[in-house]
């Protein structure tokens, strides 16, 4: 009787202490390893862990664990008690795991991906309890983020800010399954929401991604959104799961063609931090790149040590291209086209005068060069392969179509660059010949050898010339710091058929370069001297003379004599 008593006295309170319903963040996805490979003191196991942060117990019987693409659902009665642990693995691990604490092994396990994933947790009623989505960069530390190392929350007050939150353990074992987390601390988010992007799904919706998840409930506030040209917003929905993104619905269908602008105001994070007045984007609907709307801008293939090789590309045309329809190649020995590899997986608008720089290591390019807009580089999972002494690189839109394409050679560099490595080669005017090498040349010294995400150090426009030749600057200094490197030559005829040559005196008469023989020239076009004489050495400070012999066949001739000051730091 009295074993009978107490067998209803524990059901009771059991029911009663379950009676309150879990809330969101109630329960957290607080520790995730997603590559246990190498750890030096934890099974080679993958595992999750949940702690509870509420103040109620929660039976997680009937709970689910998700990746998004295979869900796990608890099927034993586990009471997770305020302030405690429990590890959610496969079968396998569970005995293994167990050693270190409370452990509840689920058929399916949805193992978290190694290079991220998106978490989702259930409560037997099917509300989303808690959702994480991660990416290596979260780690932020290189090493540990190649396995043996879990990702760990740092503060259980702050569990939807995303990456601000997160980091890699620090404790000796690799992770703390079923403790508390090594990195745990307060990590107060006192940070307002930025926008990252908005793009446009049709002509009547467009979406607004966050850096981090939002109050739904503000976020639905359509009021908090304006739109130029007349543009009302009817509706705004935050899309779950993260409820870091949010759909707007117009009243109007935009028009192609056109670059809106959208503010955003009153938005608020789930700490209370309200957006700025400096939240805004640019908008509009893009259009599907044709040749050469996109081009090849810069190229870093001979990266420096512990580098990545990059892309820059430029966008020429007059309206927005977006970087899912874009594709980076390069050509295999055979000359095909090879290693074919999406620029981007998420919808990103490059509209007119942008750049955009394609990595497979973001971090290391912002660590190495002057980033100038980090929003504007995108990392893929890897690149095509782009050899140090040659190699091609070519972009095509989702037709297949070849939009721009490069061969490029070591070569090209400026001859006194003695060590290629880490030294990008920039595009020097966006709207001549991809493949003259004449337009491209090494970024400056003074620019940090590159210049990704913000106009070439050795940029320079050609000024359009009425007829005959024209030299410009009239004093070069060329020591490759980025202002006025190299003398250009720049010829207009009426007619095409006309050819050249040209050469470079000193003050005494001397020949020193040959710069151009028998070259054939079209209506306009430029020819670039870089200072150095025929063994391709330096040439002294003083006055030289351009002497420039124009004919065609046609038996027109005519010459021109320009002088240039070459000046070189003392």
């Amino acid at each position: 009787m009295k074993n009978t008593l107490l067998y209803v006295l524990t059901l009771c309170c059991f029911s009663y202490m379950h009676a309150q319903p879990a809330a969101r963040y109630d329960v957290l996805i607080h520790e995730i390893m997603a590559n246990p490979s190498s750890s030096s003191g934890l099974p080679d196991f993958k595992y999750i862990e949940l702690f509870n942060a509420s103040r109620h117990a929660h039976n997680l019987n009937g709970w689910q664990i998700s990746n998004g693409k295979s869900t796990s659902v608890i099927k034993i009665d586990f009471v997770l008690q305020p302030d405690s642990f429990v590890v959610i693995c496969a079968a396998n691990a569970a005995a293994a795991l167990s050693l270190f604490g409370a452990t509840i092994s689920v058929t399916a396990f949805p193992p978290p991906g190694v290079n991220g994933d998106m978490l989702l947790l259930y409560s037997r009623d099917d509300r989303l309890i808690h959702a994480v989505g991660y990416n290596k960069s979260w780690y932020a530390n290189e090493v540990k983020s190649i396995g043996g190392w879990s990702l760990e929350m740092i503060d259980i007050k702050n569990p939807c800010s995303g990456v601000s939150n997160w980091k890699a353990s620090t404790d000796a074992k690799g992770g703390t399954p079923a403790s508390p987390n090594s990195i745990a601390g307060d990590n107060k988010d006192e940070t307002a929401p930025q926008l990252l992007r908005a793009y446009t799904a049709d002509s009547l919706h467009i979406i607004l991604v966050f850096d981090e998840t939002l109050d739904s409930l503000q976020a639905s506030v359509k009021e908090n959104y304006i739109c130029s040209d007349g543009i009302a917003i009817e509706i705004a929905e935050p899309q779950p799961p993260l409820f870091n993104t949010v759909k707007l619905k117009s009243n109007s269908r935009l028009l192609t063609e056109k670059i809106y602008s959208l503010n955003i105001k009153n938005v608020k994070d789930c700490s209370g931090n309200v957006t700025g007045a400096e939240s805004s984007a640019k908008v509009g609907l893009p259009q599907m790149p044709a040749p050469s709307d996109i081009v090849i801008n810069e190229i870093l293939f001979n990266p420096p040590a512990d580098g990545a090789d990059y892309i820059e590309f430029y966008n020429r045309s007059n309206y927005i291209i977006n970087a899912r329809t874009l594709y980076v190649a390069g050509r295999n020995a055979s000359g095909n086209l090879s290693t074919l590899k999406q620029v981007s997986t998420d919808d990103i608008l490059i509209f007119p005068g942008d750049f955009i720089v394609v990595t497979e290591n973001a971090a290391v390019v912002k660590q190495q060069y002057m980033v100038k807009d980090p929003k504007a580089i995108i990392e893929i999972t890897s690149m095509p392969s782009f050899a140090n002494a040659s190699g091609t690189v070519a972009v095509l839109n989702t037709l297949g179509e070849i939009i721009d394409e490069l061969r490029y050679d070591e070569n090209w560099h400026f001859a006194l660059v003695t060590n290629y490595k880490g030294v990008a080669l920039e595009r020097i005017d966006y709207n001549e010949s991809t493949q003259d090498k004449n337009n491209w040349h090494s970024a400056a010294a003074s620019a940090g050898y590159g210049t990704p995400t913000y106009q070439n150090s050795q940029f320079k426009a050609n000024e359009q010339l009425q007829g005959g030749i024209s030299i410009s600057p009239g004093v070069f200094s060329p020591d490759n710091d980025g202002h006025d490197d190299f003398l250009t030559i720049v010829y207009h005829f009426p007619e095409p058929g006309y050819v050249c040559n040209i050469t470079v005196f000193d003050a005494r008469g001397r020949t020193i370069r040959y710069l151009v023989r028998n070259g054939i020239c079209g209506t306009e076009g430029y020819f670039r001297w870089d200072g150095l004489d025929e063994k391709n050495q330096y040439t002294g400070m003083g006055i030289y003379v351009i002497l420039t012999e124009v004919y065609n066949l046609k038996g027109k001739t005519k010459k021109f004599k320009q002088a240039v000051t070459l000046a070189r730091r003392s």
